[in-house]
């Protein structure tokens, strides 16, 4: 088949598919995004990735319940236009797997619309039982001005949806969230974690620290992962958790990874960084010897830091999981998570981990140190989440399945 894909950080989600693509053969494949290729991403020499660059930015003074649709609308123009570029080159897809999340999926039914479509859809925005309104420390708007927002956020996401053959998602939760009819119109199929990678290693060798901290087997080593430290992951929960967590194991080391600025999801913090904010509650009350702050870390760290982890915690508002939980379960770590939708998913309580309520500090402390201390429990636990993530989430299982559906929808056979 010919096969485009395309996502503004190309690969993305597409990263094992296009590997096993090429290794089956057979397959032209062309990539489009707006972003230079991650070299440390290993991608097929087959694949043809070409960058598309919007003409123009954002008007000046537009109103701010317009700005995102606009954003993403300039994106869209910018991706049909390279997709035309191709066209007039002779390339026809036979199938596009698309990103749609900033806008590139918009228009490009308009240049091949006789190509199906098959969108990765992560997560509509809702007024009630997901993000929107979760965490009222820090929702300010009005009623109905959280729900103009949360509608002019979904404004493209129609568009989308109404041209798309057929869409997947990574998880019921995240499928759960689009409204019917389309939810009929989602197969749920994750992305996959490669557990050849994401394993457990029974004798890891020591890890030292951007600060210099060296990490060793036997050491209670608690971690926890932000992309970017922020409220929608719980950073709030966590620092606040330190004082009474280091009362009750002051032989722990706390080692928190993610980008120490800016946000991923929801509003920057109104002064300074949410980190400073957060740990400026807490000043006098920990050890902040004993606490670890590395930003970001390379995979080839990233792994080996959690294969030392005596205990993971991973906190989410109800929206989309991180595939760092799923990385720690590979690892066999025993995890810590809220009580919430998405990690109610794949961690059961009591069975391959434990859940405490995303805004109870003590609760998590406590459950944290109750891993600590009873390591044959947390090794029953990291057990059992390794055999999770062997159920559900093995990458050539999901990859198989992401296959089989292509074939589906470019044959015609689901969505015509």
């Amino acid at each position: 088949m010919k096969l485009l894909f395309v996502h503004q950080n190309f690969p993305g989600q597409y990263l094992h598919i296009v590997q096993r693509l090429a290794r089956m053969g057979g397959h032209q494949l062309v990539a489009l995004g707006i972003n230079p290729l991650d070299q440390d991403r290993p991608l097929p020499q087959e694949l043809q990735h070409f960058r598309y660059r919007p003409d123009r930015g954002n008007t000046p003074g537009i109103h701010p319940l317009i700005l995102e649709t606009e954003t993403k609308m300039i994106r869209g123009e910018a991706c049909a236009k390279a997709a035309d570029q191709l066209k007039a080159k002779g390339f026809t897809p036979d199938l596009i797997c698309a990103h749609p999340g900033w806008g590139e999926a918009l228009f490009l039914r308009t240049v091949w619309p006789d190509t199906p479509m098959l969108c990765y859809q992560e997560f509509f925005y809702n007024e009630v039982g997901f993000d929107s309104g979760f965490d009222p420390e820090f929702d300010g708007d009005r009623a109905w001005q959280r729900q103009a927002r949360l509608l002019m956020k979904n404004a493209y996401l129609y568009l989308t949806l109404e041209q798309a053959t057929w869409n997947i998602s990574p998880t019921h939760f995240q499928a759960s969230s689009f409204p019917e009819p389309w939810r009929q119109k989602i197969s749920v199929i994750h992305d996959g974690i490669d557990l050849t990678l994401a394993k457990p290693n029974p004798a890891p060798a020591p890890l030292t620290l951007p600060d210099g901290t060296e990490l060793c087997a036997g050491d209670q080593t608690i971690t926890f992962v932000n992309r970017r430290l922020e409220p929608y992951r719980g950073c709030h929960t966590f620092i606040r958790a330190i004082p009474e967590l280091q009362r009750r194991c002051p032989d722990a080391r706390l080692v928190v990874v993610g980008d120490l600025k800016g946000v991923s999801y929801g509003a920057e913090c109104p002064e300074g960084e949410w980190k400073d904010r957060f740990l400026a509650e807490i000043d006098g009350q920990y050890d902040p010897s004993r606490v670890h702050f590395t930003g970001t870390l390379p995979y080839a760290q990233f792994i080996p830091l959690l294969q030392l982890s005596a205990c993971h915690v991973y906190l989410t508002y109800p929206f989309v999981m991180s595939w760092s939980l799923l990385e720690a379960m590979g690892c066999g770590c025993a995890v810590v998570g809220s009580d919430t939708a998405p990690v109610r998913e794949v961690i059961r309580d009591g069975e391959n981990g434990l859940l405490v309520d995303f805004f109870a500090p003590d609760a998590l402390a406590e459950a944290v140190a109750e891993l600590i201390h009873d390591r044959d429990r947390a090794r029953t636990f990291g057990e059992a989440a390794r055999r999770s993530v062997e159920q559900h989430y093995d990458i050539n299982t999901c990859v198989s399945r992401q296959l089989a559906l292509m074939d589906l929808v470019a044959s015609g056979s689901v969505g015509a």
